[in-house]
């Protein structure tokens, strides 16, 4: 999954240089939507994984530390042995469908932009 997401956001990055005819920016448009949608989907199911591994060795460390014994040791280190790959590929995860995102605001031509306070006083007064 790590390598086709990254081929992916190096097509976007692509893509994304370059101009397009109205049509086919639609087109393009509506391929990266669905894209993101698939890498949202596995953005949440890693982070739901992530968060019960790195409960459960908190619940480790917790027996550890009041009852240690090799076993509850031997479960602490494997859990956090697991933790620092999920951990890893759950922040490629999210870094990737964020570039996907300003691909997506590129494509549209409607990116957010920081407003200056100045700017954004005038535009509350107006």
């Amino acid at each position: 999954m790590e390598q086709r997401i990254l081929q992916y956001k190096a097509y976007l990055l692509r893509i994304c240089e370059e101009d397009y005819s109205e049509e086919e920016r639609e087109k393009m448009k509506q391929q990266v939507l669905t894209q993101i949608s698939f890498f949202q989907h596995e953005r949440l199911i890693h982070l739901i994984v992530t968060i019960t591994f790195a409960l459960l060795a908190v619940v480790a460390f917790g027996i550890c530390a009041v009852a240690p014994t090799v076993p509850f040791f031997g479960l602490e280190v494997l859990l956090l042995v697991l933790l620092i790959p999920y951990i890893r590929h759950y922040y490629i995860l999210e870094n990737s469908v964020q570039t996907m995102y300003r691909c997506y605001d590129k494509l549209s031509q409607e990116a957010f932009h920081e407003v200056s306070k100045k700017e954004w006083k005038g535009k509350k007064e107006s």
